[in-house]
């Protein structure tokens, strides 16, 4: 629709620029036509009215024959033709004054609609030096009041010229209007289709897709990430317990709530299988191989943290068993890039490195995160570890090294940020450095409530 829309309005515009020049040289013939009525002026010059009727229908053709491989030198070359044509017709009208500035009107006129104030200079100096070369050749005598009819023809054909020229004008923008109108629905058509395909790509994925920094065909590449396995324990146990519709709404929340926790910290979101989630940090872009584990570990204990919450909500709507996700993480060099077909593309990662991360989200305990000694290497300096030993993991001849992830260094100490406590019947986690300081006072009001109505309490 926007590219017959833009069709259209060139082709309008084509014309409208030939109707207008037949116009402008009709005001020339008639003039002429008039002045040799009146005598004013000789027979001799006769011919220009045949020339200044058939010239507009040989610029048209000219125009249709160049303007395709030179747009532009083919518009202001006719613009110069016809600056000359009325520089020169200036002194066969003798100077006349009523005429010659309708003459003038007409090219500045023409030229402002057809290029703006650049085009009327350029329009006025080439029919000045027009003017002036046909006054060396003709010498004409300067005869400044003309016949009043020629005066009254120049007049209203020049009239008309203006109007005409100006409600062609006038349909051309409403043309451009609806053409831009339509481009602005399509762009909108193509910008909610391409917010749709983004919820089934990974938001970095999508826009450096859409940016045109990643080629959508089959091409990988190798390149040091930080890869993350999360799963819930003991989920089959629970989609067995739950109804379809109930289990379908706690895992959706679970996986939203995970997602905004991964974007946040600049994680790659590979796939979501059931209950388990894959991101992996360093592509498609990185902050270094450092910053990359750094975040995905930051991550993971969001994550964890945030299941607190998440437990307060379920238990709110029913669901009692204390749900755990257990988290694997490890760094190395994958394979990462489009596989699959030309038809069907999945942007995706493979590797050794990847297979760990799995075995150790495999490996770890409710509650826990387990880190490859590649990843601890990165962020041992930023985030407190424990030392687990060796274990062997299928798929690898040798024994891997791994450490469990306790907390952020600046979360440990005297005063940490957040406060968490849980026990039957009571789940409280209070994060200090979330909260907003408009919301401190009814939080403390809150928990003074949950205090007096517990003491208040008489338990059997």
């Amino acid at each position: 629709m926007n590219v017959n829309s833009a069709q259209a309005a060139l082709i309008h515009s084509n014309l409208r620029e030939h109707y207008s020049r037949i116009l402008a040289y009709m005001v020339v013939a008639a003039s002429i036509a008039a002045g040799t009525y009146s005598h004013y002026f000789s027979y001799s010059i006769l011919w220009l009215v045949p020339y200044a009727l058939l010239y507009p229908h040989l610029a048209y053709q000219i125009k249709l024959r160049f303007k395709d491989d030179y747009p532009l030198h083919c518009k202001v070359g006719l613009l110069l033709v016809d600056a000359l044509h009325y520089g020169a017709v200036l002194p066969l009208l003798h100077f006349a004054l009523v005429p010659s500035l309708m003459s003038l009107l007409i090219l500045s006129f023409s030229a402002l609609v057809g290029g703006g104030i650049r085009y009327l200079l350029i329009a006025l100096v080439v029919g000045i030096a027009g003017a002036a070369l046909s006054a060396a050749v003709v010498q004409p005598t300067i005869q400044l009041n003309a016949p009043l009819l020629l005066t009254l023809v120049s007049i209203g054909f020049t009239t008309l010229y203006i109007c005409v020229t100006a409600y062609y004008v006038h349909l051309q923008g409403l043309r451009l209007d609806h053409a831009r109108r339509a481009i602005s629905l399509e762009q909108e058509k193509a910008a909610r289709l391409a917010r749709n395909l983004a919820k089934y790509l990974s938001p970095q994925v999508w826009e450096s897709i859409f940016n045109g920094k990643k080629n959508v065909r089959l091409e990988t590449q190798r390149k040091k990430l930080t890869v993350f396995f999360s799963d819930i324990k003991d989920f089959t146990e629970l989609s067995e317990e739950l109804e379809p519709e109930a289990l379908t709404d706690m895992l959706n929340s679970y996986l939203n709530e995970m997602s905004k926790i991964c974007l946040r910290y600049g994680g790659t979101i590979d796939k979501f299988v059931g209950d388990s989630v894959m991101v992996f940090f360093g592509d498609p872009a990185t902050k270094g191989a450092k910053a990359d584990a750094v975040n995905a570990v930051a991550m993971a204990i969001a994550m964890r943290k945030h299941m607190k919450v998440l437990r307060q909500q379920w238990r709110a709507q029913g669901i009692t068993k204390p749900l755990e996700i257990r988290m694997g993480l490890n760094t190395g060099y994958c394979t990462v890039g489009n596989f699959g077909a030309d038809t069907r593309m999945d942007y995706t990662i493979i590797g050794r490195e990847v297979n760990l991360a799995s075995r150790l989200e495999h490996a770890a305990d409710c509650g826990e995160i387990l880190i490859s000694h590649d990843t601890y290497a990165l962020i041992k300096d930023i985030i407190m570890c424990r030392d687990k030993g060796q274990i062997n993991v299928k798929g690898f001849a040798r024994p891997v090294q791994i450490y469990q992830v306790m907390d952020l260094r600046r979360d440990l100490g005297a005063s940490p940020s957040y406060v968490e406590h849980e026990l039957p019947g009571f789940s409280m986690y209070l994060d200090t450095n979330s909260i907003q300081n408009f919301d401190k006072d009814k939080i403390v009001e809150a928990l003074r409530h949950a205090a007096d109505k517990l003491s208040d309490k008489v338990i059997m």
